[in-house]
């Protein structure tokens, strides 16, 4: 018969507390001997019996109760100093201390094994919880295969592998030893143990004479990888083992597919992006463009077919209207494919430092071609630090929200470029005095293909305005990818102002403000 130990006593110390039990009992007994009955000597015996039961394993605590039995029968039961008995009742009470001892014994053993079993669950549960915690919070639970070989080596006391697939980007994909050593032989087991999805081995039934034991990463559908125990053999007299290590490597799984399938689920979505864009882009080619294209078809047959016929005001009028739909067409080509781009995963612009004094000087130059009122005017504060942008977006944004403002104001209306620096950035503003855009529609007009002549503040439709609706998109994209925001503001006298914020960053050494 054995027992676990009791808990909190070094196996020294609960020695010396049995001992002390004994060596009390034994000089109580001394003491009351020919004061008391026999019976009642054997009740100290029976209790310094059950206080020693509490303290040693159960086999010695029933060895011990015997010795005291026949030391109590050499000492005190007539005829003294003799193992032999002379009444029955004696033989009788010697017999049932014995008993109760045994019994004892085996009561405390069985109640200590029971205790320590349910330690040992509470344990395990704890590891269980603990570890699907850490699976819960992890990034990437591929990364957390090592972790699983260390608990498992905790739990079986052997050295531990564990294998795992990368992805299930196609079927038969050699999986990927993540963590631990694993021999020929062992890694051909891991691989058909992922396969089967059952564990293999000694415990498992199946492949029982083998000395390792292998155990899957099961998850709902299909083992994303095995687990090597190795050497763990049968003799293991705990048979909650394999399957609390067989959960461990379950919660894995779990994690695993849970992984993978937000992986397809982002890849589904990215794809969906991107099938939306390509569909955008063959419904502005197939709308939008036409009108510029038409325009350009019609001035050039005419001028082909009939310039023999035409004046020079005429042929100079379709020229110049082949030139506007011309550079319309292109800025129109430059935004959409610019906005495929930038919706594009992973695309990053080409960010340096530049001078915001530069990119303003720039975009004025290029719109006032287009500009003969000389409407636009710019508005720079003084000492501003240098950006860190894509010059070439960033042109690119101010130059569609000034061509935006032009289109939609009055002619004789100011459009106004303001730069200043603000709370943790600088902002980039266009201004205008047009008849502003209803609430309801200050964020759809950023909405791709979304046309910038909506219902205004008044309620009325701008209409006969050509445009494509990519602009404003193309804009809130460029200044999202620099980490900033573009957001439409109402004016308070009317008007609208369309304000970026770029965040600052300290430039490197050698860098001139």
């Amino acid at each position: 018969m054995s027992s676990p130990p009791v808990s909190g006593l070094s196996p020294r110390r609960r020695f010396l507390l049995a001992g002390s039990a004994w060596l009390l009992a034994g000089l109580a007994m001394n003491a009351l001997d020919g004061r008391v009955d026999l019976a009642s000597l054997a009740m100290l015996l029976v209790l310094a019996s059950a206080l020693a039961s509490t303290l040693l394993p159960g086999w010695l605590s029933a060895l011990v109760a015997t010795l005291a039995v026949l030391a109590f029968n050499w000492a005190f039961v007539p005829p003294r100093h003799a193992f032999t008995v002379d009444l029955h009742q004696h033989l009788l009470l010697l017999g049932a201390m014995l008993a109760v001892n045994w019994i004892i014994a085996a009561l405390m053993a069985t109640q200590r094994r029971l205790a320590a079993d349910a330690e040992r669950l509470a344990e395990r549960e704890a590891r269980l919880r603990s570890w699907g915690d850490a699976l819960r919070d992890a990034a990437d639970p591929l990364a957390q295969a090592a972790a699983l070989r260390d608990l498992l080596a905790a739990v079986a006391a052997v050295p531990v592998a564990v294998l795992a697939l990368e992805s299930r980007s196609a079927a038969g994909e050699p999986p990927t030893l993540l963590a631990g050593e694993a021999s020929a032989e062992q890694l051909a087991g891991l691989q058909l143990c992922r396969r089967e999805g059952r564990a293999l081995g000694p415990g498992s039934g199946r492949y029982a004479e083998q000395p390792d034991v292998y155990l899957p990463l099961r998850a709902p559908g299909g083992a994303l990888g095995a687990a090597v125990l190795k050497g763990l053999g049968g003799e293991h007299a705990d048979g909650g083992l394999l399957p609390h290590a067989q959960a461990l490597c379950d919660q894995l799984g779990l994690a695993l597919q849970h992984t993978l399938a937000a992986r397809e689920e982002r890849a589904a979505r990215d794809e969906a992006q991107s099938q939306g864009v390509r569909n955008a882009l063959l419904a502005a080619i197939s709308h939008d463009y036409r009108t510029p294209l038409a325009t350009i078809m019609g001035a050039a047959s005419s001028l082909r077919d009939q310039a023999d016929r035409l004046g020079a005001e005429p042929r100079r009028r379709l020229a110049a209207a082949i030139v506007d739909e011309a550079e319309r067409l292109s800025r129109l080509t430059d935004n959409t494919l610019q906005l495929a781009r930038l919706d594009a995963p992973g695309v990053a612009p080409r960010c340096d430092w530049e001078s915001a004094e530069e990119l303003v000087g720039a975009l004025l130059h290029r719109v006032r071609a287009r500009d003969p009122a000389r409407r636009v005017r710019a508005r720079i504060e003084p000492g501003l630090p240098l950006l860190w942008c894509d010059a070439m977006l960033v042109s690119q944004m101010l130059e569609n929200l000034v061509d935006n403002a032009l289109k939609y104001s009055p002619s004789e209306a100011a459009v106004e470029v303001l730069v200043r620096r603000v709370d943790g950035g600088v902002l980039l503003a266009v201004r205008d005095r047009g008849p502003g855009i209803a609430p309801a529609w200050r964020e759809r007009v950023f909405e791709v293909f979304r046309r910038g002549a909506e219902p205004m503040a008044g309620g009325s439709v701008e209409g006969g305005r050509p445009g494509a609706g990519v602009g404003l998109a193309v804009c809130r994209a460029i200044a999202r990818a620099h980490g900033g925001e573009l957001r439409l503001r109402a004016r308070g006298h009317g008007g609208s102002s369309f304000e970026c914020t770029l965040p600052l960053r300290e430039p490197p050494a050698g860098v001139l403000e």
